[in-house]
């Protein structure tokens, strides 16, 4: 079947990703091969993959490919992991996620935008490793703890201290934290302790 975008997803791909430095191979495949498109409302699937984020309504945003492939790629995915999503919005970075890790498991506080994902990502594209929760990000989601990874979509003021503990011993978390001023920041359990390293400054939808 003939797609529209397959053109404009190389050239995101090779433009606004590799071009940039991101080399995981199996992130530029995921981003490669995720629709994007179909993660926004139909009338803006033009620009789905104009080098910035879009409104995806509720007063939430669909990440720039290069922060979506950025954050994937820090999250170090070698394919067996169990990964926690805070913030499932459009279900783009879900979907990205899923095509590397073994199993994504995505809370999102705004019940018509979870709805909305999970729709698209089980019903439309057929994933079968997402599972999803409606709630507040803070809680995690405590039954299929622990997690080998976890990625905050929404910035928290600072990290919420209760999802370190449902952190995996070795795992990594990479959030935006702080409010006008963020700073996308990785984190790492080793021993129980957490070291956390600045990245880079972005700007995100407030966790809720």
């Amino acid at each position: 079947m003939n797609d529209p975008f397959a053109e404009k997803r190389l050239q995101m791909v090779e433009q606004q990703l590799r071009a940039r430095g991101i080399r995981d191979e199996a992130v530029l495949r995921a981003m490669g091969k995720v629709p994007r498109e179909l993660f926004m409302e139909e009338d803006l699937r033009g620009s789905s993959y104009a080098d910035g984020p879009l409104p995806i309504g509720r007063g939430q945003t669909i990440s720039q490919p290069y922060i979506v492939a950025y954050m994937t790629e820090r999250l170090e995915l070698g394919g067996g992991e169990s990964v926690l999503e805070i913030g499932t919005g459009s279900g783009y970075q879900a979907a990205v996620l899923a095509e590397i890790a073994a199993r994504v498991c995505t809370v999102e506080v705004i019940p018509e935008l979870a709805a909305g994902a999970r729709a698209l990502l089980e019903g439309r594209l057929g994933y079968r490793n997402i599972f999803f929760k409606t709630g507040r990000g803070q809680e995690g989601w405590p039954e299929f703890a622990p997690f080998d990874r976890i990625l905050l979509t929404a910035a928290p003021v600072e990290f919420p201290e209760g999802l370190f503990a449902q952190l995996a011993d070795g795992g990594i978390a990479i959030a935006p934290v702080g409010r006008g001023d963020q700073r996308l920041v990785c984190y790492r359990k080793r021993a129980g302790t957490i070291r956390s390293d600045d990245l880079i400054g972005v700007i995100f939808v407030p966790l809720v």
